[in-house]
């Protein structure tokens, strides 16, 4: 049995737990217990809202979330002779729910807080609840649907040194400048600018974590360090190595999800969950410089759900809303690919939001097809005909069936 050495108090807010997360990324964040090479471990974790999600029929829970509370984080950990410029060497044994909170959740946040890949088509919030039937879930929310988890950290990874937090602000305080008054912003940037926090900062306290919260990067978006990377791939048996920056490397986690589809295209696009993780550290010294490493590199799980068919739906980066044509972007090609996705499932009788929020949960495979034969990057999302309870391959007699049910939660 290995030890647990980070608990989620489920019963507790996790600003009021004994060993607190923290919610920034900050070289200052305390370490939390220090490790050997080869050490084993457990971690539990808050799902990433920290319990602000509620297993009902309503989604103004997903319409108010406090997106500046987010991700909790457990950690930091510290690994013994860990120094810059080494890798921090990270094996995912095992993953899985927490006995008292078996069940998850996919939100399509509000055009307004948060948004989303589709948030121009879908600005309004919405909410599915899912539940767990050994590795199977299902959806009281989108009927006809059921597939196995592939469960993974969201968000996993290492301290940054000050110079590295500096180098993040200044970039994304940049971008943000282009166009500051944009609804979804481009960055989510630090508390500074406001002079309040809502940060929490692990173990620190005082003067000092408020310092630090103005200033911490947000979690939002993956880094260097590793981070939000959202690899629906990292699941038991993988391994991670990631970049060491601080004494120690102050390895961090969080954010879990039970299934994601690439991309996690609604934001809270994967199935969300609290959860543990044993995990196994080591080091290789001078590693980044051995090999050339800039962000992590990861070995994926050869564990996974296993499909014979897919239906691949392809998109060109031609924008949909005035038909102009893109040079080579990726980001327009895959957007058209899962709204090409929607239409069809909508054939079925699902509403756009449940064929969103299938995209988003279940193990899709989204690709860059082509990224050189311009003008056009041509990008496709497989959806996997099994995960249906019924044929969706297209046929001469067109759908021959209309999906009944409950529709995704919505807003009172």
């Amino acid at each position: 049995m290995v030890n647990t050495v980070f608990r989620a108090e489920m019963d507790k807010w996790p600003e009021d737990q004994a060993v607190k997360t923290h919610n920034r990324w900050h070289p200052d964040v305390p370490i939390v217990e220090q490790f050997k090479p080869g050490d084993e471990f457990r971690v539990e974790c808050y799902d990433w809202t920290g319990g602000q999600i509620h297993n009902d029929e309503s989604a103004n829970d997903i319409r108010d979330v406090d997106l500046s509370k987010v991700h909790y984080l457990s950690g930091p950990f510290g690994v013994e002779g860990a120094e810059p410029g080494d890798l921090l060497v990270v094996d995912i044994n095992d993953i899985g729910w927490l006995e008292d909170s078996q069940w998850g959740f996919t939100g399509i946040f509000a055009l307004e807080n948060g948004g989303g890949f589709l948030d121009k088509h879908f600005p309004d919030a919405r909410k599915a609840c899912w539940d767990f039937h050994g590795i199977y879930t299902s959806s009281r929310h989108i009927p006809g649907v059921r597939f196995p988890g592939l469960i993974h950290p969201g968000l996993i990874g290492t301290l940054p040194s000050a110079d590295l937090l500096k180098t993040w602000n200044d970039r994304e305080s940049a971008l943000f400048n282009t166009d500051p008054d944009r609804v979804p912003p481009l960055a989510t940037l630090p508390d500074g600018l406001a002079g309040t926090t809502t940060a929490l900062m692990g173990q620190m306290t005082g003067d000092a974590a408020r310092a630090a919260g103005l200033e911490g990067a947000r979690t939002v978006p993956g880094r260097e360090h590793g981070g939000n990377c959202d690899i629906k791939n990292l699941s038991r048996g993988s391994t991670c190595y990631f970049p060491v920056y601080q004494p120690g490397g102050g390895l961090s986690m969080g954010d879990i999800h039970w299934s994601q589809g690439d991309g996690e295209i609604t934001f809270c696009g994967a199935i969300e969950m609290a959860g543990w993780i044993d995990i196994g550290v080591d080091v290789i010294k001078g590693g980044v410089e051995k090999y050339g490493i800039t962000n992590p590199v990861f070995k994926p799980s050869p564990v996974e759900p296993h499909y014979s068919e897919y239906l691949i739906f392809e998109g060109v980066c031609v924008d949909e809303h005035d038909g102009s044509q893109k040079y080579l972007d990726a980001t327009v090609a895959y957007r058209r690919a899962c709204l090409n996705a929607v239409e069809y499932l909508k054939k079925f009788g699902y509403s756009g939001e449940q064929a969103y929020m299938i995209l988003g949960t279940a193990p899709v495979e989204g690709r860059v097809s082509g990224i050189v034969d311009i003008p056009n990057a041509c990008c496709t999302v497989a959806v996997p005909t099994e995960i249906f309870d019924f044929d969706i391959r297209p046929n001469k007699a067109g759908p021959n069936i209309e999906v009944s049910g409950a529709d995704a939660a919505s807003c009172s």
